[in-house]
C-alpha cells in the first residue's frame, strides 16, 4: 500500500484502551482519506443508530484524519469530523496544522476517539507511544494561554529527550473555553488562528474532556509509488503557486472591500444588504496599520497567504491572521464594523475563545438584527447591541463562550437560538436567522448572482459550508472539492492539471477527474 501508513489509532477515553486499526486498501482506493474516509467510518460505526446519537454525548466519535497527499502536496490541511452538533449530519471540517504531517510520520493515517474522559486530558502521540495525560491545569485556558503553556511543556520534554541535538516544536490541536462549555459554534484550533470551524467539533472535543491533541513523529512519510515523479510534481506545483501574486501578497484579505463593492455579495448587517462602498475595510488599511508579518506559510507551502496582525486592546496584545476574507466579512461588514483594527480585534478574540468566526459572526449579526427590530432589548441582553458597537460584540463573545446569561441561548447557534427566541417572544424569529441545515452560510451571497447562486447552499451536503457549495458552470465542482478534503490538500493551491498525476505518483491509484466526480465522490 503506497502513500498510506495503513492504520488508524483507536483511543477509547472511557476505558482508556488504545489499539490500532488496519485500513483496507479497497476502502482507501474508494474514499482516499480525510472527509471521504471520515464519512465512511462514521456511517459504518454509527449509521444504524444515527438518529439516536447525541453529537455531544459519549457515544459520538471524534475523527482526526489525514489524506495520502498530506506532507507531499504543497499546502497543508487535515480533517476533523464526527456527528455535527450543528447540523446532526457529517461535516468534513478542515484546518492547517503540522499535526497531520507528524501523525503520518508517526505511522498513522488518523485517530478515532471514543467515549469520554472522567477529567480533562490531552492526548500525546509520539510514534507508537500513546498517552492520555492529565490536563486539569490547562482546563479553562484561552487559546493564547494554552498555546504558550503547553508549547513550553512539550518543548522542555523534547529538549530533555534530545540529549543536546536540535529539536522542533511539537504541534497540537486544541480547544478554547467555548469548546469546554460545549458551544455548538466552537472550533478545533491550531497555531492561534487556524480553525476547523464548520460543524462545531470544538464542542465534541470538549464533550470528551479533551483539551489538546499533540503529535510527534520521528519516521518518514509513507512510501510513495513513484518518488521521482512526486519530487518533479512538487517542483512544478511550487513554481505555479509562486506565480499567484494576489494570494501570496494579500491572501484572501482583499475581499473585505472587493467582494462587497464589485460582486455585491458580502454580508452587511446580517445580510440585510450585500453591497457596500466603505474603503475603510480595504486591505491596504490592514496591510499598512496592523500586519506585523507579511508572509506566513504552512508546512511545505510556497503560497504564504497568511499575514500576522497584532492589535492592542484591554492592555494586552491580540494576535490573529490577516484577518482572512471570511472574518473581515463576519467580524466586520456583517456587524457594521469597518475599521481594520476593530475587525482584527474581534477576529483575534474569536480565535482566543475557540469559536468559529463564520458561525459565531452569523450569531452576532442575528442578535444585532433582533435588537434593531425590537425583538430583543437591552433588558434581556444586559446592554444595547447596535451596529458597529465593537465593545457590545466583544461582550457577547464572552457571554457565548462561557454560556452566561443570554449567551447560553446563542451558544446553541443561530438556528437553535431562533427556535428558542421564537418561543420566548411569541414571534417568528426564524425570519432573520441565516442558515442552511442549521449551519450559517459562508460570507458569499447569492442575490447578485456574481458570486454564489441561489441553488449553491440549498444543494450543499454540508449545509451553509461555502467550501462544499456548487457554483456555475456546472462542472461537478461541489463533488470535485471533496477531492481536496479527502486527499487532503488546500483548495487555494489545488491545481487540476497536476492533482491527478500527484495522486497516482503517491498512491499508484488510477484516478482522474471523471472517475472521481462520477464514481468516488
Amino acid at each position: 500500500m503506497y502513500g498510506y501508513a495503513g492504520k488508524l489509532l483507536d483511543i477509547d477515553l472511557t476505558t482508556e484502551k488504545i489499539k490500532e486499526i488496519e485500513l483496507e486498501e479497497g476502502v482507501l482506493s474508494k474514499y482516499l482519506g480525510g472527509r471521504g474516509l471520515g464519512a465512511y467510518l462514521l456511517l459504518k460505526e454509527l449509521g444504524k443508530n444515527w438518529d439516536k446519537i447525541d453529537p455531544l454525548g459519549e457515544e459520538n466519535l471524534l475523527l482526526v484524519l489525514t489524506g495520502p497527499l498530506v506532507g507531499y502536496y504543497p499546502g497543508l490541511k487535515m480533517v476533523v469530523t464526527g456527528k455535527s452538533p450543528q447540523s446532526n449530519g457529517i461535516v468534513g471540517s478542515t484546518l492547517s496544522s503540522e499535526v497531520g504531517v507528524e501523525l503520518r510520520s508517526a505511522g498513522y493515517d488518523g485517530i478515532i476517539i471514543r467515549g469520554r474522559a472522567k477529567n480533562p486530558v490531552y492526548l500525546y502521540v509520539e510514534d507508537d507511544k500513546v498517552e492520555i495525560r492529565d490536563a486539569e491545569k490547562y482546563w479553562g485556558m484561552t487559546g493564547y494561554e494554552l498555546y504558550n503553556a503547553l508549547s513550553k511543556e512539550l518543548l522542555r520534554e523534547a529538549i530533555k529527550k534530545s540529549r543536546g541535538s536540535a529539536v522542533r516544536e511539537t504541534p497540537f490541536l486544541y480547544i478554547g473555553p467555548a469548546g469546554e462549555n460545549l458551544v455548538r459554534t466552537a472550533s478545533v484550533m491550531a497555531k492561534f488562528a487556524h480553525a476547523a470551524g464548520y460543524g462545531g467539533y470544538g464542542a465534541v472535543m470538549g464533550s470528551k474532556k479533551i483539551k489538546a491533541i499533540a503529535v510527534r513523529g520521528s519516521g518518514s512519510l509513507p512510501k510513495p509509488y513513484d518518488s521521482l515523479r512526486v519530487h518533479a510534481l512538487i517542483r512544478a506545483v511550487r513554481e505555479e503557486i509562486k506565480e499567484k501574486f494576489s494570494i501570496r501578497h494579500w491572501g484572501t484579505g482583499q475581499g473585505g472591500y472587493y467582494v462587497g463593492y464589485k460582486f455585491s455579495s458580502e454580508p452587511v448587517r446580517n445580510w440585510q444588504e450585500e453591497w457596500h462602498n466603505n474603503k475603510e475595510i480595504g486591505v491596504d488599511n490592514f496591510e499598512r496599520r496592523i500586519w506585523k508579518k507579511r508572509f506566513w506559510g504552512d508546512f511545505n507551502c510556497p503560497a504564504t497567504c497568511m499575514k500576522i496582525s497584532v492589535v492592542k486592546r484591554d492592555g494586552r496584545l491580540y494576535i490573529t491572521d490577516a484577518p482572512d476574507y471570511e472574518l473581515q466579512a463576519y467580524m466586520g461588514t456583517n456587524l457594521g464594523v469597518f475599521k481594520a483594527e476593530d475587525v482584527a480585534y474581534l477576529s483575534a478574540k474569536v480565535d482566543d475563545l475557540g469559536l468559529c468566526g463564520i458561525q459565531t459572526g452569523n450569531v452576532l449579526g442575528y442578535i444585532a438584527e433582533l435588537f434593531q427590530r425590537g425583538i430583543l432589548t437591552d433588558k434581556e441582553i444586559g446592554f444595547k447591541v447596535e451596529w458597529g458597537d465593537v465593545e457590545a460584540f466583544s461582550k457577547l463573545l464572552d457571554l457565548i463562550a462561557s454560556r452566561k446569561g443570554i449567551g447560553d441561548i446563542f451558544a446553541e447557534g443561530t438556528y437553535r437560538a431562533a427556535l428558542k427566541i421564537s418561543e420566548m417572544k411569541n414571534v417568528n424569529a426564524l425570519d432573520y436567522a441565516i442558515h442552511v441545515k442549521g449551519i450559517g452560510i459562508g460570507a458569499h451571497g447569492v442575490r447578485s448572482g456574481l458570486d454564489y447562486k441561489p441553488f449553491s447552499y440549498a444543494t450543499s451536503v454540508q449545509g451553509g459550508d461555502h467550501t462544499s457549495a456548487p457554483t456555475e458552470p456546472f462542472d461537478r465542482g461541489e463533488v470535485y472539492m471533496t477531492l481536496a478534503d479527502s486527499a487532503v490538500v488546500c483548495s487555494f493551491v489545488l491545481q487540476d492539471k497536476y492533482i491527478w498525476g500527484f495522486i497516482n505518483a503517491v498512491t499508484g491509484m488510477k484516478i482522474n477527474r471523471e472517475k472521481w466526480t462520477d464514481y468516488n465522490a
